[in-house]
């Protein structure tokens, strides 16, 4: 699943994500959240060179690419995601990013 930085239009309805909860300086595999909820945002603060992950998994060693969600770029901004997991939110930090995500 790829992320956009617009809102997602379904059956005419804006949807803007939103996070109750935030983490922020991400700079290394992180669990952000060990049960289910939802991924709401993620901010790109330094790109760094290499992309990263959203998993949905409960530990940062079961997340791997059949439970990825989405793929972080490697370019400063903020992305909506807004999708749900049902295990746990596993962040990938790719080369050299620093992130900030807000979750449920």
């Amino acid at each position: 699943m790829a992320i956009t930085s617009s809102p997602i239009n379904q059956g005419g309805a804006l949807i803007t994500a939103q996070g109750t909860k935030t983490f922020f300086n991400i700079t290394a595999d992180t669990l952000v959240k060990a049960k289910s909820g939802r991924i709401a945002k993620i901010s790109v603060l330094v790109a760094g060179s290499a992309p990263g992950s959203v998993n949905d998994s409960a530990t940062i060693g079961a997340a791997a690419v059949t439970n990825e969600l989405a793929v972080i770029p490697n370019t400063v901004g903020v992305y909506n995601i807004d999708f749900p997991v049902s295990n746990g939110i596993v962040i990938k930090i790719g080369t050299g990013q620093t992130l900030a995500v807000s979750y449920i």
